[in-house]
């Protein structure tokens, strides 16, 4: 059964895998069968999310989630949060919160996120 604290764990890997553009440890943490609802509604499976991340033309300076609420199912963990991100993708600056939600499962010793979908909280 998984915890929170194991949760919260791969949650702040996911975090700084994003910040060093760490294509291999987000390889990791995604499962095989991992698919992201993008913010236009296209879905993504795990080698297109992948492919997205190019160091150099995506670098991130910011990167965080707070606001964390998580529910567990015996294996299965469901994660609402808020996410900040801030940086340059293909040459263009972003600046971005969202409320997010992301679904990890635990096989084995292994906790991967299967799914996930962000929307954005837009600015003030």
């Amino acid at each position: 059964m998984l915890s929170i604290d194991e949760v919260l764990a791969v949650e702040e890997a996911w975090t700084l895998a994003h910040l060093e553009t760490d294509v291999e440890a987000l390889d990791r943490l995604m499962h095989r069968d991992y698919t992201i609802i993008k913010p236009d509604g296209s879905v993504w499976d795990k080698e297109t999310a992948l492919a997205s991340y190019v160091p150099g033309k995506r670098d991130w300076t910011e990167a965080g989630s707070s606001d964390h609420r998580v529910r567990i199912y015996e294996d299965t963990a469901v994660v609402v949060g808020v996410w900040r991100a801030k940086g340059v993708n293909n040459g263009e600056a972003f600046d971005y919160s969202a409320r997010y939600v992301s679904v990890w499962v635990k096989e084995g010793d292994r906790i991967q996120m299967v799914s996930d979908q962000s929307t954005e909280i837009p600015s003030q």
